[in-house]
């Protein structure tokens, strides 16, 4: 009589087709086919998430695996193994009977053992005269063995979506990392290029890239911010090469400036300081009647005390400590880091320092520190701002001030004085004299 190979689970449990493809899989198995079982199970386990089974699963199957004697596993080996619920449970590392159950269960549908049920539904073996297994009821391993081949190609093709998957997601972190820095550094040094529309770029960019998502769109969203990424480097290398072209040129003007002192480079010097004297034409009355000169830092200082409570040690000797405490004002006056940049951008890293020191000495009397500061960076960009007459109102609110109580040690007319720095420390305050701030103030004849 011939071994009947299909069989039905004991119980209600259904036949279903998935079964019976496993059985024709097994069915199917070379006689010659050899694997060795702790080799397959390393490729199923790192196959596990696309083959469907759990780790519970996983470790069921481990603990069957046990209950073969052979490394080796091959057709005449006996793959038959029909362990009871309680040995499954202790070597499974104690779990529950319904939670062995259940992920029994798992391993049936994903096609990694075969359930070979008795009448009655129990695990045994019938052995004959001379000691050998003549019929056994349990699980069947001949899946393993059949699809060994095909457990390994699932396991390299993982293993090379997870590296995949690495590589995109490492080039999208330093293509955020140096955009976001490339784009700081050319507002910071001046560099000639339309900043806003890299920034706004990036950014629609980013907001396409959701919480979790698979490879694929990674890999769109890498390679725009890629495309994004030569621009931005396009543009800086360009200013660098320009730069170093002038300081080139610049050097062999020198040289003929020193062998010809009635030079054309002194001439157009001349008339560039007389024209920035004069104002411009086309600038507006209030922007052409302001100075052409930088503010002193002492001066702003004095009219932006507030900025030294975010200085480092509470002290600002140079341009740049000033721009420092200002970025560390900004969060606390409400101004995003779009904002801050859009502000350097336009008027340049001190005049935007000048500006949010400004708006933090009248943070009482300004709602939006952000909108307030934006306003004024798209004035700046078209010539109808700059940080003078905030600096000389905070000055001249200042003098009013002090009116009342200061009748001794005032500054002479037209003088701008400092007290001792050794008993100031390195923070000392300006003191501007009301003549020299109307004359500060009265517009220049163009």
């Amino acid at each position: 009589m011939t071994e009947q190979l299909a069989t039905t689970p004991f119980g209600r449990r259904p036949m279903t087709l998935g079964q019976i493809s496993s059985q024709l899989r097994a069915k199917a198995v070379a006689k010659e086919a050899v694997a060795h079982k702790w080799q397959v199970f390393h490729d199923i386990r790192n196959a596990r998430e696309v083959l469907g089974a759990t780790d519970r699963a996983l470790a069921i199957l481990e603990a069957l695996l046990t209950f073969h004697p052979e490394t080796a596993l091959t057709p005449d080996s006996g793959l038959v193994v029909f362990p009871s619920n309680e040995h499954l449970i202790s070597r499974a590392n104690g779990m529950s009977p319904a939670t062995l159950r259940r992920h029994l269960a798992v391993l049936v549908q994903c096609g990694l053992v075969i359930r070979r049920d008795s009448p009655n539904g129990k695990r045994y073996a019938r052995k004959g005269r001379g000691g050998g297994i003549e019929q056994a009821y349990g699980f069947d391993l001949t899946p393993i063995l059949a699809r060994a081949a095909e457990f390994k190609d699932l396991a390299n093709a993982v293993e090379a979506e997870k590296k995949a998957f690495k590589r995109v997601k490492e080039k999208l972190t330093i293509c955020r990392r140096d955009i976001v820095k490339m784009i700081e550094a050319g507002v910071g040094e001046d560099v000639p290029a339309d900043w806003r529309s890299f920034r706004r770029a990036y950014e629609a960019i980013i907001d396409r890239l959701p919480r979790t998502a698979p490879r694929q769109v990674l890999e769109v969203i890498a390679q725009d911010l890629e495309v994004l990424w030569l621009e931005i480097n396009r543009a800086l290398e360009s200013f660098v090469e320009s730069q170093n072209s002038n300081a080139n040129e610049s050097h062999r003007e020198r040289h003929k400036q020193n062998s010809n002192p009635d030079s054309i480079y002194e001439i157009e010097q001349g008339l560039r300081e007389k024209k920035e004297a004069s104002g411009s034409v086309a600038e507006t009355d209030n922007v052409r009647s302001l100075p052409k000169r930088d503010l002193p830092l002492g001066m702003v200082l004095s009219a932006c005390p507030d900025v030294l409570d975010y200085a480092k040690g509470r002290e600002i000797r140079t341009w740049r400590d000033f721009v420092a405490a200002a970025e560390q004002a900004r969060p606390a006056l409400g101004i995003s880091p779009s904002a801050w940049m859009e502000a350097r951008e336009a008027m340049g890293p001190e005049n935007a320092a000048v500006t949010v020191a400004s708006i933090l000495q009248r943070g009482e009397r300004i709602s939006s520190g952000g909108g307030y500061l934006r306003n004024l960076a798209e004035r700046a960009r078209d010539g109808k701002f700059t940080v003078w007459p905030m600096v000389m109102a905070l000055l001249r609110a200042k003098i009013e001030e002090s009116k009342p109580s200061a009748s001794a040690g005032r500054a002479g007319d037209g003088e701008i004085t400092r007290p001792d720095d050794s008993s100031a420390g390195g923070n000392s305050s300006w003191t501007v004299s009301p003549a020299l701030l109307k004359s500060l103030e009265k517009p220049r004849r163009p």
